[in-house]
């Protein structure tokens, strides 16, 4: 570099601060699908173990009632865990109306995005490649 040229940085416009109110001049490199994607499978494991506890739960407990032959007082403890019951003794009284309010939070919310990224593969699998070729 010759003493006359001028430094690399006068060549790039100067930095600064990214206001939170204006939407970005420029793409970040992902797109919103790609950042949903990503959303959805790391909340995917937070949200299965609730789920699969509930409707285990009360998947056994209604046919066991029903076909089972068990009283209300015998299955009494499926209702527990279906409720979130449980939790009450760990964290407080409230904990039982979160555990129903964020169980089906996290399901539709599973529901929503899973929903709109199979029908995002869907479509771009109907548009024709570059090649010419059409996709299915």
């Amino acid at each position: 570099m010759a003493p006359t040229d001028p430094p690399p940085e006068a060549d790039q416009p100067p930095e600064f601060a990214a206001d939170p109110f204006q939407p970005d001049p420029k793409p970040r490199g992902q797109s919103w699908a790609l950042r949903l994607r990503q959303a959805h499978a790391n909340l995917a494991p937070l949200v299965l173990a609730p789920l699969v506890i509930t409707v285990s739960s009360g998947m056994a407990y209604r046919l066991l009632r029903d076909w089972g032959g068990w009283g209300r007082d015998r299955a009494h403890g499926l209702m527990v865990l279906h409720e979130g019951e449980w939790l009450k003794a760990w964290l407080g009284a409230e904990a039982e109306t979160m555990y129903v309010l964020l169980n089906g939070v996290g399901l539709l919310w599973m529901l929503g995005s899973g929903g709109w990224l199979a029908w995002d593969r869907w479509r771009r699998k109907g548009v024709p490649r570059e090649t010419g070729k059409g996709g299915v």
